[in-house]
């Protein structure tokens, strides 16, 4: 897999784009080789949540709602509920992290092209708690800064469950 952080032009969409992309890919990357038994794994004995499969399964699940439920105001088929909230991470478990690794890569690929076809100030169909509708810029924004936070978690789980350290 070849990542880019240098965008091929210097505007304002090329380079969100180019960086959402640079993150997206790096988690992709970190999954790389990893057996399924860790792909599994929970290490962090304050985390039983956070694994490998989890943290993927949940970034799929984040891009989805910002773009599918925020932004284009659908409605919200996400696997949470108010019981379990975090049921994205808690199933990809049962879930073989290449069907995983492929819904994010199909989804990601779908908000990719939704993010070149639209403007970056269009506001988005569902306000915040706060009543205000973030624009396509602030989503991006978002998930550039969430995904990006999400791989330095992938980066210890990985090398405690392998080993595998500077993907």
């Amino acid at each position: 897999m070849t990542r880019t952080d240098s965008p091929p032009a210097w505007d304002e969409r090329t380079q969100l784009a180019t960086f959402l992309d640079y993150v997206r890919d790096t988690a992709r990357a970190k999954c790389e080789g990893v057996s399924p038994e860790d792909a599994r794994r929970a290490p962090l004995p304050g985390s039983p949540l956070m694994t490998i499969a989890g943290l993927i399964n949940h970034l799929s699940w984040v891009e989805y709602h910002w773009f599918e439920v925020v932004f284009l105001g659908g409605p919200d088929e996400g696997p949470w509920t108010d019981e379990d909230p975090d049921r994205e991470m808690r199933i990809a478990v049962d879930m073989p992290l290449a069907d995983v690794l492929s819904l994010y890569e199909e989804r990601t690929a779908r908000y990719s092209e939704l993010v070149a076809a639209t403007d970056l100030g269009t506001p988005a169909a569902q306000p915040r708690r706060d009543g205000r509708n973030p624009d396509l810029r602030w989503i991006v924004l978002h998930l550039i800064e969430e995904t990006a936070r999400h791989n330095g978690h992938l980066d210890m789980i990985r090398e405690i469950v392998d080993g595998t350290t500077g993907v």
